[in-house]
């Protein structure tokens, strides 16, 4: 036997033992268990999507199902006080409520403070909140903007008693003389005219407003903040390229792309000054008379009223009274989210 002859010999038992032959019994090639492998792989991450999809559409129903049957509720508990109210529940500014037989309650008053308070504290934290978020993102240096970033955080973490302590103590008779000027040269305007309580003392919608926004400055700051640097960098340099100012610069593509994300804190904001309870509460000076629509005026919040009447709440008819008052703020927090996601178009950014 030849050399040659040896060599193909062991050549064909290595071939064989490989399987490379066709019908030979070796081993499955690389390339088949490669695939195997792949397919395997791919369909074990098909289930995991389908469970992680299953889980977030359980967890979206649950938050779902859990406002229906708040709603529900609230319904159910209010109907038997409302049926047995003796007054228009929308348009009466009167609430007595300590005679079951009797009862004559009405949230006309209420829904005037609260929206009222509510927009002044918007009016005066967006344009500040804005401002600051720009500074922060476009003109401060690092380092002072992260300083200057957590401690404005920080007011969101002080709670209400305290600001409504500051207000009531602090801040209100400072803004007495501020008021006095606004209703003596500007009264002829519905919003400075004279209130349903007095200025001094500073227990006025216009005191409660600015701490208001004080409360909400942090929330919509903080959005600003995140959205304006969010905008892309070749959209800056692009307009920088074409001659534009910084200011021009910022207001053609920093705010544009940011709008979305103002609009969103900014709603965010107003849902927690309706909301607000204690802070309010502590501020707003009782009111004998209906309300005029002034900032001067004073009374109760839809938050700030259920709190107060927390002693009525040990007979069904009164309770209901103020879970109805709490219904319509339920409902006017809906309509608040409406109308933020028709004004930002349901878009994050952009």
């Amino acid at each position: 036997m030849t050399v040659h002859e040896s060599v193909d010999r062991h050549a064909d038992r290595n071939t064989g033992q490989s399987g490379g032959l066709p019908g030979s019994s070796g081993s499955v090639p690389d390339t088949e268990k490669g695939a195997k492998g792949d397919l395997l792989e791919g369909r074990s991450s098909q289930k995991a999507d389908a469970v992680f999809r299953g889980v977030t559409v359980a967890a979206g129903a649950v938050i779902v199902a859990l406002i229906a049957l708040i709603a529900i509720v609230l319904v159910m508990q209010a109907t038997p006080s409302l049926l047995a109210n003796n007054v228009n529940f929308l348009t009466s500014s009167e609430w007595n409520t300590s005679d079951p037989d009797n009862m004559r309650f009405g949230i006309l008053d209420m829904f005037r403070v609260t929206v009222l308070s509510s927009l002044f504290a918007l009016f005066l934290a967006v344009p500040v909140s804005i401002g600051i978020a720009t500074f922060l993102v476009q003109y401060a240096p690092a380092r002072l903007s992260r300083s200057l970033s957590a401690l404005i955080d920080l007011l969101a973490a002080v709670p209400s008693i305290i600001y409504g302590m500051w207000g009531l103590i602090v801040l209100g008779p400072l803004l007495v003389p501020l008021s006095t000027w606004l209703n003596e040269n500007l009264g002829w305007i519905f919003l400075f005219g004279d209130g349903n309580v007095s200025i001094a003392g500073g227990g006025t919608i216009f005191t409660a407003g600015v701490v208001l926004a004080i409360m909400i400055l942090p929330i919509i700051t903080s959005m600003s903040r995140e959205t304006i640097r969010q905008t892309p960098s070749l959209h800056q340099e692009a307009a920088l390229a074409l001659g534009a100012t910084k200011w021009e610069k910022i207001r053609m593509t920093c705010f544009p792309y940011a709008k979305s994300g103002m609009i969103a804190g900014s709603m965010l904001a107003l849902g927690r000054a309706l909301g607000e309870t204690v802070a309010v509460l502590i501020i707003l000076r009782a009111a004998s008379a209906p309300g005029t629509l002034s900032l001067f005026d004073g009374g109760f919040t839809f938050a700030s009223k259920i709190a107060s009447g927390a002693a009525e709440f040990n007979h069904p008819l009164p309770t209901g009274a103020y879970i109805a008052a709490g219904l319509v703020l339920f409902i006017l927090t809906f309509f608040v989210n409406l109308i933020a996601r028709s004004v930002s178009g349901g878009k994050v950014n952009g």
